[in-house]
């Protein structure tokens, strides 16, 4: 089994349409928990709650599990199945500046969770958004009990084609169609954050992401034998 771990803005859309196409009826979209918009002592809980859970669900007609979860949540599936736990990272800055952009272009009111709200009603400036403690090391939030070693993939983003052809030859051993999905229609190829000064300071207060996305780096290199 595949648990996909979609971290919002990290092409979670795109690499889902190729695992939906492959896996069909099989694949299991779990969008339900909203983690980043719910505090953080409930998001833990719920996600310790429903790892207990699943120690009772059948999932034996399910191949692949993909969206916006805590990984701690399946975690005990490995004690009954061979499980793949596989995620996308994206350079945490700039993850966060798309966020913030995806935001601005979809606020719905009637359907937006109580922090997006707080942001459009707010007006929050994108520098606002990034220091927000709500929001600070957000795959840390997200990967909380979960350490990186424990996937078998991660993909970064900046080089999407050539780890989804690794994905497809060392881990699904099998062709995937690739899309591109959700892609910011006005954004230029350069930098979201070109002010050096900023982003160093927006970097100190994410030093946990930062950290994070230099080690899934590393493993990138040493997976390539470089």
């Amino acid at each position: 089994m595949i648990i996909s771990v979609h971290l919002p803005k990290t092409a979670g859309e795109s690499f889902a349409a190729s695992l939906k196409e492959h896996f069909k009826d099989k694949f299991y979209k779990d969008y339900h928990d909203k983690p980043i918009n719910t505090p953080g002592c409930k998001r833990k809980t719920k996600a310790l709650c429903d790892m207990v859970k699943n120690n009772f669900i059948n999932y034996n007609n399910i191949e692949c599990i993909h969206g916006h979860f805590l990984p701690v949540k399946y975690s005990s599936l490995r004690i009954y199945k061979k499980i793949e736990f596989i995620t996308w990272l994206r350079d945490p800055i700039e993850r966060m500046a798309s966020h913030y952009y995806y935001w601005l272009r979809n606020y719905d009111p009637d359907n937006a969770p109580p922090l997006y709200q707080k942001m459009i009603k707010e007006n929050w400036s994108l520098i606002d958004f990034c220091f927000r403690k709500e929001l600070r090391n957000f795959y840390s939030q997200f990967l909380w009990g979960f350490p990186i070693s424990s996937f078998s993939f991660i993909g970064i983003v900046e080089y999407y084609d050539d780890d989804f052809q690794f994905f497809q030859n060392e881990i699904i051993k099998t062709t995937l169609k690739s899309y591109r999905i959700n892609i910011n229609p006005v954004r230029s190829a350069t930098s979201y954050i070109s002010d050096s000064s900023l982003r160093e300071r927006i970097e100190k207060f994410h030093q946990r992401d930062v950290n994070l996305y230099k080690m899934a780096l590393t493993q990138r290199l040493l997976r390539r034998g470089k």
